[in-house]
């Protein structure tokens, strides 16, 4: 039987406590800043190695009085993963007749400008979005080109706020400012949950500072026990009384999608 004294047992308890104690310490001498940022890339890390999917969309656009449109597309996404670079997305609209065909690539970057293009079948010919129009409204919707793209970590600095209830989860709440060049937003504020790194709300800040938009994400599900995907976005505009719900469908990945599959030369010819 093993003998261990009550000295060795109060030196082990002792050990114990102490190293608790550095590690709190550690812990509670990171800055909010620090603690912002590790947040951020643990949310990013959280969803890696999809490579491609596709998916159907539904955009439902109501205006203050609640009259709606509706626009049917089908999204084509190519994960990137390299230096200073960002994922690819490729949106084919479907419905209504009057945009059937409209397609819009972009390119997302991680320090430099964005890449993004839109063709427009009407005119025959491809567009490319400056980077000072990308604050501008996403094909009438309460979208923004710079909502719709891939948030690298790098594009903001963050700040931890705080921890706090968001609906049925337990969420991290953190600032994020945009770095980049011609944001439409001075800040947004987003809601995090613990468990599994999803967004849950989003809440972005004009270039007055006032409270503009908020989106809120819900409809969650696991895609190949790996990949949370929720399956509604809804951008609500505090100023304009305008909304746009986000619906997604159907689900796919690992589709054989490249990098061809994702020029601007081949927007022409997107069917």
């Amino acid at each position: 039987m093993l003998n261990i004294s009550k000295k060795t047992t109060s030196k082990f308890l002792m050990g114990a406590l102490a190293s608790i104690t550095l590690m709190t310490n550690a812990v509670m001498a990171q800055t909010p800043q620090e603690i912002g940022l590790q947040i951020a890339i643990d949310t990013d890390k959280a969803d890696p190695g999809w490579g491609d999917s596709t998916v159907n969309l539904k955009v439902i656009m109501s205006n203050a009085q609640g009259q709606q449109s509706i626009r049917e597309m089908r999204l084509r996404n190519l994960e990137v993963i390299g230096e200073g670079l960002g994922d690819k997305s490729l949106s084919i609209f479907d419905k209504p007749r009057d945009v059937k065909g409209t397609a819009f690539l972009s390119h997302t970057k991680v320090l430099e400008s964005d890449d993004q293009w839109l063709l427009l079948p009407a005119l025959g010919r491809v567009k490319r979005i400056s980077s000072a129009n990308k604050s501008g409204p996403f094909m009438g919707s309460e979208f923004a080109y710079e909502d719709i793209l891939s948030p690298e970590i790098a594009k903001y600095t963050y700040t931890y706020l705080r921890d706090e209830a968001c609906d049925e989860y337990e969420c991290f709440v953190i600032e994020r400012i945009p770095v980049y060049e011609n944001s439409g937003y001075t800040k947004q504020i987003v809601w995090i949950d613990k468990a599994e790194h999803r967004y849950i709300k989003i809440d972005f800040y004009d270039r007055k500072e006032s409270h503009i938009k908020t989106l809120s994400y819900s409809g969650y599900n696991q895609y190949m026990e790996k990949y949370w995907r929720a399956d509604k976005f809804e951008m609500v505009n505090h100023q304009g009384g305008k909304s746009t719900i986000l619906e997604y469908d159907n689900y796919e990945f690992d589709t054989g999608l490249t990098d061809k599959d994702f020029t601007s030369n081949r927007l022409k010819s997107i069917r």
